[in-house]
């Protein structure tokens, strides 16, 4: 294989984003991807060359690290993604990595949901380290309706959420994947650029009526209390600091607190050359997934 040919690494490519763009960039004859795992034995179906990093042993980084042009970087959900992001980062400029593609969170520059700025803290330490980067913030993935932390939705027709009848905006995490890839092609282009991506803005009830109309069965909505959620996912192991951010998140969505919680924005077709998944589309594509 040429020496000549761009080295992607990958990070979280065993996630949803992670594998869907391992996938596409898989596929460009002129790339070299790797794919990054914690457990590199979960990797081995991606069929390219998986290589071990795990962000809470730093001696992992350097190593996967090596030869890399451009990093894909994805960081967990917990309060840990600072000091993580920041050891990576840091590995980063020290091997000569050229680009960072940084999957952040939605909202502006000034915003007050707390862990969408600890993303952007970080977006502020990669352009601090000087290289050159493209930062994405996506809006609320579509798939978090097929399951939420790890756990598999089954909810027999029921949509079970936490923000009542307000609408917010959407992305389809294979969209995100796309965006990716573009920006790691071409990181002349997208060089020091920041992509808000988020494309049908839906309530729950509307996502419900389209289900029931795409699918041929009967999809409810029902808001639940935003206490069930974070006791939920607290009992559930998740990281406290984190999951108390996102707690706060649905009740500031319901109350229509956050500025722009149900924008769209008109990018997609620029970057990628087609349209985005619509939520009937979506409910077409993973038909399977939702039917009871």
């Amino acid at each position: 294989m040429s020496d000549s040919k761009r080295k992607i690494l990958v990070t979280g490519a065993t996630g949803q984003i992670g594998g869907a763009l391992v996938r596409l960039l898989a596929a460009e004859s002129e790339l070299r991807v790797v794919a990054a795992a914690r457990d590199q034995g979960k990797a081995t179906s991606l069929s390219v060359p998986v290589v071990m990093l795990d962000y809470d042993r730093e001696e992992t980084l350097a190593p996967a690290l090596e030869g890399i042009d451009s990093i894909f970087m994805v960081t967990g959900y917990t309060v840990d993604m600072l000091k993580q992001s920041k050891a990576i980062v840091n590995a980063a400029k020290r091997a000569g990595v050229k680009h960072v593609v940084h999957l952040g969170a939605p909202g502006d520059d000034d915003t007050k949901v707390g862990h969408w700025g600890w993303h952007q803290f970080v977006e502020r330490y990669i352009e601090w380290s000087g290289i050159s980067f493209t930062h994405l913030r996506p809006e609320i993935f579509m798939q978090n309706l097929l399951g939420y932390g790890g756990a598999k939705a089954d909810s027999k027709g029921i949509i079970r959420h936490y923000i009542g009848d307000a609408r917010i905006s959407w992305v389809d995490c294979d969209n995100v994947a796309a965006v990716a890839a573009v920006a790691l092609k071409r990181p002349d282009i997208h060089a020091g650029k920041t992509y808000h991506l988020g494309y049908e803005a839906r309530s729950h009830s509307e996502i419900a009526e389209i289900l029931t109309q795409v699918l041929g069965q009967q999809f409810i909505a029902e808001s639940r209390p935003p206490q069930e959620f974070l006791e939920q996912m607290l009992a559930a192991g998740a990281d406290p600091a984190y999951m108390k951010c996102a707690y706060q998140n649905w009740i500031d969505y319901e109350a229509r607190a956050i500025p722009g919680q149900d924008a769209v924005y008109g990018n997609f077709f620029d970057l990628t050359g087609r349209k985005p998944t619509t939520w009937a589309e979506f409910a077409k594509q993973h038909a399977e997934a939702f039917k009871y």
